[in-house]
């Protein structure tokens, strides 16, 4: 039987948090692997994560909030703000840590009909799902009239588009593959205008990449 990705997270998680962390990555299809920081998802927000909170403007949604860093750094200056995600462990996390987190998809109907000023998309969660321009539109339609999404992207020059990917531990676990997205901060305004939105503005903060998207749905009474 195939480890659900979820299982993976969350014990390589909890082990983060007992101060010896195992070493997490993302394994591609094709071979390649990249790090997932969770140590440093585990940690109070800090520079680039606190740049990306200052934009945020209004009542915020933190979609794949995982243990609440930054839903909790924004409840800390009384920001009205609620984490949502679907891994149990991280849910569990961040509740212990004072820091309400829904346990929900994005999708799921408990979000419809409400309307946040800003919606986070960051570390990398824009691959939620393998579809991109599905979540924004997601997200889009969760937004207030004016509102913005704050997304994390990947550096320019990198591809864009939805490939096969598992978590993989030091501890000798590997998770069933599931697809992922990954959108280039170069391909932001294309993306972004299939999703119903318009790029903003775009930027780069501790060698990470922004984009603030706007909507572009009129919306009728």
């Amino acid at each position: 039987m195939s480890t659900s990705p979820l299982d993976v997270y969350g014990e390589d998680l909890r082990t983060a948090l007992r101060g010896a962390p195992p070493v997490t990555w993302l394994r591609y299809a094709d071979g390649r692997r990249a790090v997932v920081d969770l140590p440093r998802w585990t940690e109070p927000a800090r520079g680039a994560d606190l740049a990306l909170l200052a934009r945020c403007r209004g009542a915020v949604l933190d979609v794949g909030a995982g243990p609440g860093r930054l839903t909790r750094a924004l409840q800390d200056e009384g920001v009205e703000c609620l984490g949502v995600d679907v891994a149990p462990v991280a849910v569990e996390v961040a509740r212990l840590a004072g820091t309400y987190v829904l346990h929900a998809s994005v999708y799921d109907a408990v979000l419809d009909g409400t309307g946040w000023s800003t919606v986070l998309l960051a570390d990398g969660n824009v691959g939620i799902g393998g579809d991109a321009v599905a979540l924004l539109r997601r997200c889009r339609d969760l937004l207030l009239p004016g509102g913005t999404v704050l997304v994390e992207l990947d550096g320019p020059g990198t591809p864009t588009g939805t490939v096969q990917v598992r978590l993989e531990s030091s501890r000798g676990d590997a998770s069933a593959w599931f697809p992922w997205a990954h959108v280039s901060i170069t391909d932001a305004a294309a993306v972004a205008e299939a999703a119903g939105l318009a790029l903003h503005e775009a930027w780069e903060s501790g060698g990470r990449w922004f984009a603030e998207l706007r909507s572009t749905v009129v919306r009728t009474a």
